[in-house]
């Protein structure tokens, strides 16, 4: 990976370390479903005229559908995921499960594009997911009337991580080539009308405050219209996996920023579990190899 790209990639983590902060700043008052779409129209509204300017319409028309569903897989169904996981779990455990994504996109790979997968990497995919389920181990509770919020919070992270695992490959199978603006405008346009009629059903009663509406326009203006947009071009620069490594970092930033603004404490079973899902992921990623296990790829 070149210089330029391996800052794209740090800068992008940032941003999107800060976007765990932003939703528990604005999904208590927003709601999910509401929080989500504000989101991703506002920065519809952002990208729109920098597209039209660039005379990039035509590719909207031309490639809809795997827009809509690459809108629906990469914005519309995993920011309402995390924004409902914003209301009961911190910012740094939600950044935690969400680096499963590269797991995730693997997965997807080998049983949809048919990418082989080293014994290695399965061995990473195990612990990656094992390092989830310790994670998760303490939000369960068997006892009668307890209370899962905690627990179907982090299961709502795992299944949107599945969902930008889906996309990931999606947008490498259907819109390789397409440009990035395009892309990003596109998909978060899909992503609006997809979310216009849940988020008019679930609208606060009660306007949001300014420390929410503030929260919603730094995720559109920079978690979501300038993050997506690098997100795309470096995909079509990289490939998918190689992108969807700014996961690896986006933990660090989460856990910083809700730290050092939301006073968020970082556990002993936060460290231990994200320690375990990096070796996972860095296991599947094949950034780790042994002289000594097979490098042939599994059987299809």
């Amino acid at each position: 990976m070149k210089t330029f790209d391996l800052g794209e990639l740090v800068l992008l983590a940032a941003l999107w370390g800060a976007s765990f902060l932003f939703m528990r700043l604005g999904a208590h008052e927003f709601g999910p479903l509401a929080l989500a779409f504000v989101r991703v129209g506002l920065a519809t509204i952002l990208l729109s005229p920098l597209l039209a300017s660039r005379g990039g319409l035509g590719a909207l028309r031309t490639h809809w559908k795997p827009l809509l569903l690459v809108g629906a897989l990469n914005s519309a169904i995993p920011f309402a995921l995390f924004s409902f996981a914003a209301l009961s779990i911190t910012a740094g455990l939600s950044s935690i499960v969400n680096a499963t994504t590269p797991l995730w996109t693997a997965i997807v790979a080998f049983v949809w594009l048919r990418q082989g997968l080293t014994k290695l990497r399965v061995l990473g995919l195990v612990i990656g997911f094992a390092g989830v389920a310790f994670l998760a181990w303490d939000k369960a509770s068997f006892k009668p009337g307890a209370d899962h919020t905690g627990l179907w919070a982090v299961l709502a992270c795992a299944v949107a991580t599945l969902c930008y695992g889906l996309a990931a490959n999606a947008t490498k199978r259907w819109l390789t080539g397409v440009p990035p603006l395009a892309v990003a405008t596109g998909s978060q346009a899909a992503a609006s009308l997809l979310l216009a009629l849940p988020a008019a059903w679930k609208w606060p009663a009660a306007l949001p405050g300014a420390v929410a509406w503030g929260s919603a326009l730094a995720l559109a203006s920079l978690c979501t219209a300038l993050a997506y947009l690098m997100y795309f071009r470096l995909m079509s620069r990289v490939g998918p996996t190689n992108a969807v490594s700014v996961t690896f970092l986006i933990p660090l930033f989460a856990i910083l920023w809700g730290a050092l603004f939301l006073h968020e404490a970082v556990t002993a079973q936060m460290v231990a579990g994200g320690a375990i899902v990096l070796v996972g992921i860095a296991l599947a990623l094949g950034l780790v190899q042994s002289s000594g296990s097979s490098t042939k790829p599994l059987p299809r």
